[in-house]
């Protein structure tokens, strides 16, 4: 009975925080939106899909949409143009991060150059300038092209070997193998993963778990003060998961220590670079900046999984770039790097796949720290800002015919995935760039 007590007063302080909430939004001018509901706000109107719901919502309420779920603010930005405002006119106004519930187990978040704040942060600074010198740099890219031709060789064996035994080829958990690997190789200098076998099967749960738990709804998200009692349990199944991963790491990284410590100093791996840079008590944090693992490795997947779903649905494009691939490389024999640049109706593909099946709808949930103008409107404090970049992609203003599948859209356009056009922008752009951005587009 008691616990019943307090849930109904915490509600009913719910209650009284939205009556000062909707008094705000009618001080200010904030976007328009659909009218909120007590307590949930605008909950109800999410949907099973959130990128649709809110992309059918913005047809009727416009680019730039204000909404109420529970206790958050949010604004949805549905179009290019804004999208530009928030993500390079306005970047440094936007680029607060809105931290999941679920992120914040095991102390993620703040060792996290995804999750950590900008603006005054030495921390995220430090991480970045590390990644984008020792794993993203053109230099380390080059070094590393033997690596990559290696590992999508192995993938070109595996599916071979498949064909001969006449078995099926589960396309997206062998790319997930070859990516994590990728991945291993290029920061430990060693495979996580059998390559010919399932035996990635374990890590490939755990980061799908991962994303599962971080992606689906979460009550405190929408009623921190709910963040004590977790009552999904979503933040419990996290620490499991976290920890489980952290362990994995751990081992790798404290392994790599007690071998410089017996003399072998080599600098063969990234992590030797991050190793003689970071301060020692900041080592530990290395072992849990996994994201690029969590996220790289399944992001990738999907998005060839969801690549060739579309040649098979649509056999006029499969034998367009077969054609394209036999009179450039030449039947049966192995793409290079430096042969993408000649493969047009390739790079068209890949276009057409991030702009019609996005692994991030909403890229990452950005935050504002102040009130901040936009096109005439205030964005109030701590509202979560979300781009729909599953509805620019969409957007019949900006392509004909957009739900079909047509890599030609792009044959006559320089369009390209780094975050300078913002009709396509799978990676995001400015400060918050995705750091796998180079990796995924190469």
């Amino acid at each position: 009975m008691e616990y019943v007590n307090i849930l109904v007063g915490l509600l009913f302080a719910c209650f009284l925080v939205r009556g000062v909430v909707i008094s705000l939004r009618r001080s200010k001018r904030v976007a328009p939106g659909p009218f909120p509901l007590p307590i949930i706000g605008n909950l109800h109107l999410l949907g099973h899909k959130p990128h649709i719901s809110l992309a059918q919502l913005a047809k009727k309420h416009g680019p730039i949409m204000n909404l109420i779920f529970g206790q958050i603010n949010t604004v949805v930005i549905s179009s290019s143009i804004l999208a530009k405002e928030v993500m390079q006119k306005q970047d440094l106004s936007f680029s607060g991060r809105f931290v999941p519930d679920a992120l914040r187990a095991c102390n993620h978040s703040n060792c996290s150059v995804i999750w950590l704040p900008v603006l005054n942060n030495s921390q995220w600074r430090r991480f970045r300038k590390i990644m984008n010198s020792h794993i993203f740099s053109v230099y380390k890219l080059d070094a590393n092209e033997h690596l990559r031709t290696k590992k999508i060789q192995e993938l070109i064996d595996y599916c071979h070997k498949s064909g001969e035994n006449g078995e099926a080829v589960n396309i997206g958990r062998a790319t997930f193998r070859t990516s994590l690997n990728l991945l291993s190789n290029t920061i430990f200098s060693k495979n996580l993963t059998d390559p010919f076998s399932d035996s990635s099967k374990e890590f490939k749960e755990l980061a799908w778990n991962i994303m599962v738990e971080a992606g689906k709804p979460n009550l405190v998200d929408y009623f921190p003060f709910l963040h004590k009692i977790d009552p999904q349990g979503v933040r419990r199944c996290m620490n499991d998961y976290f920890t489980k991963i952290n362990h994995l790491m751990s081992g790798l990284v404290n392994g790599r220590l007690k071998e410089r410590e017996m003399g072998n100093r080599s600098n063969i791996h990234v992590l030797d670079a991050l190793l003689n840079i970071i301060p020692k008590k900041l080592i530990g944090i290395i072992s849990r900046n996994y994201d690029l693992f969590v996220a790289g490795t399944d992001t990738t997947s999907n998005t060839l999984e969801w690549a060739m779903a579309e040649l098979l649905k649509n056999p006029h494009t499969s034998e367009k770039v077969q054609k394209e691939l036999a009179q450039v490389i030449g039947r049966g024999k192995l793409i290079d790097e430096a042969d993408v640049a000649k493969l047009p109706y390739l790079r068209c593909i890949v276009k057409e796949t991030f702009r019609i099946h996005p692994q991030v709808p909403f890229l990452i949930p950005r935050e504002v720290e102040e009130d901040v103008e936009l096109y005439g409107y205030t964005i109030p404090k701590d509202s979560q800002v979300l781009v729909n970049v599953w509805a620019i992609g969409r957007d019949s203003s900006l392509q004909e015919e957009p739900l079909d599948f047509k890599p030609e859209r792009f044959c006559e356009s320089d369009i390209d995935v780094r975050g300078r056009d913002f009709e396509l922008l799978p990676f995001g752009v400015g400060r918050r760039i995705a750091l796998d951005c180079l990796s995924l587009s190469g």
